[in-house]
């Protein structure tokens, strides 16, 4: 029998009693949703690269879906993300019939909620092993920060991490304060002079979604602050929850 439930932005979405299908547009999603049932998953983005043995049909990427063959393979569910796709795009995919569920997540919190209420309310699965190791790990209070670092995510325009992202509260989390956490804009540009003068202890460098490498971008930023990290452990929301916290202390060289 039919069944609705509410998704982030607190839309109702008409499921099936039983989920078997399912199409996901977000490629840390669709590594959450593989990691907790590899059976459900009937098709994914080109950019979802996670688990490296995903053997499913590819729909093209975040922003441009081939909404009409989604629509061909009768999913019972597509899943996206507010930030990540378009909602054209969901409006497409719910004019030809096809449930959609919206997640939003902007801070480790609404991360773990989003994944739980996801896994065990739309998908109607168990909490997976490697979520309630992420709750153990993100569930306490942030510590008091011990360092100060910024995040750049694009060069030739700058751009970095800024305010209300997932990334700058997981930094929190390990006793990290992003020097543009109270700028305006979530990922604002900058020129290089204003990021050499931020005053950041750390210049944190992901391989993604730009793919900084040591031979591009360290030499940008003089001394040795440059720390060089996974892109997937700093901004996927999903089974990297469970070791983001060890891995990255690590990586940017910080005390356990």
């Amino acid at each position: 029998m039919a069944r609705t439930e509410r998704d982030d932005l607190g839309r109702a979405v008409t499921l099936p009693a039983q989920v078997r299908r399912v199409v996901s547009l977000v490629p840390s999603l669709t590594e959450a949703i593989a990691a907790t049932d590899p059976g459900l998953l009937v098709a994914a983005t080109d950019w979802c690269t996670h688990p490296a043995d995903l053997d499913v049909e590819r729909v093209r990427g975040t922003k441009n879906p081939d909404t009409r063959r989604i629509a061909e393979l009768r999913p019972d569910l597509v899943v996206v993300n507010k930030e990540e796709n378009r909602e054209i795009d969901v409006r497409r995919l719910e004019q030809a019939g096809v449930p959609v569920w919206v997640t939003v997540i902007e801070d480790v919190d609404t991360a773990l909620t989003s994944l739980d209420r996801l896994l065990t309310v739309a998908l109607r699965r168990p909490v997976p092993p490697w979520l309630t190791e992420a709750h153990r790990s993100l569930d306490a209070a942030a510590p008091a920060a011990r360092t100060s670092a910024l995040v750049c995510i694009w060069r030739d325009p700058w751009m970095v991490v800024g305010s209300r992202t997932f990334a700058t509260d997981l930094l929190a989390r390990i006793g990290v304060a992003n020097v543009y956490a109270n700028h305006s804009d979530r990922y604002p540009k900058q020129d290089l002079d204003q990021l050499l003068a931020a005053g950041a202890d750390l210049v944190v460098l992901p391989d993604e979604p730009y793919v900084f490498t040591p031979a591009d971008g360290p030499e940008c930023f003089p001394g040795d602050r440059v720390r060089l990290v996974s892109g997937r452990l700093l901004t996927w929301y999903g089974p990297s929850l469970a070791t983001a916290v060890e891995t990255l202390r690590e990586q940017l060289g910080l005390p356990g």
